[in-house]
């Protein structure tokens, strides 16, 4: 026990969303250290060629119905963002200037809940002041970490990354260097913990 699961997300994919929810219990479980790790989807898909399943109306139709299932046996609140789809772009760059930041989690907490949960239109500076602000981070802080060129630079250094380590999509679980790609795939993240391979 006590190996590192490391969990990659955006704030714009549901299935990010019902994931982060989930992993505390995921590490309650097992010990495992939850390592989070922003990136950028958008970046993602253009590197792989990929596309959010809401570009295909069937496709996007089922996954809905599928992810309130989901959050059904869960036991999450979950409801779909009307305002999706959502440039994360600042979002996710917000993310990893605080990655090293006491305020980190709470900001994810606020982000994914203001998205998912009680969903905003958190493109809407105005929308998403209020959202950051309840837990510490300024508007006028935000929007300077967003634009230093540091953060820039490893949010896209994040997401070559993932690329590079054959990532196609969020969330993504990496326990050693097996992948597990979506939040419904939690189980095979746990088993790989709890019976790591040889």
């Amino acid at each position: 026990m006590g190996q590192m699961v490391e969990f990659l997300f955006d704030f714009g994919s549901p299935a990010s969303y019902l994931a982060y929810q989930r992993v505390p219990d995921l590490a309650g479980r097992t010990g495992a250290r939850i390592v989070y790790l922003p990136m950028l989807l958008g970046g993602i898909f253009k590197a792989t060629g990929n596309a959010s399943p809401a570009a295909i109306p069937a496709k996007g139709r089922w996954m809905n119905a599928d992810l309130a299932r989901w959050a059904r046996r869960d036991g999450i609140e979950f409801h779909r963002n009307p305002h999706f789809p959502i440039n994360t772009l600042h979002l996710m760059r917000g993310a990893t200037g605080l990655i090293d930041d006491p305020r980190f989690m709470a900001y994810c907490d606020a982000v994914f809940d203001a998205m998912w949960r009680e969903p905003r239109n958190l493109g809407d500076p105005a929308e998403l002041a209020p959202v950051i602000e309840a837990i510490g981070v300024e508007a006028d802080e935000f929007r300077a970490l967003v634009e230093r060129d540091d953060v820039k630079a490893r949010l896209k250094a994040a997401t070559e990354g993932a690329v590079q380590r054959g990532v196609f999509g969020a969330p993504t679980f990496f326990v050693g260097n097996q992948m597990f790609f979506g939040q419904d795939r939690m189980d095979f993240v746990e088993e790989a913990l709890i019976r790591p391979a040889a």
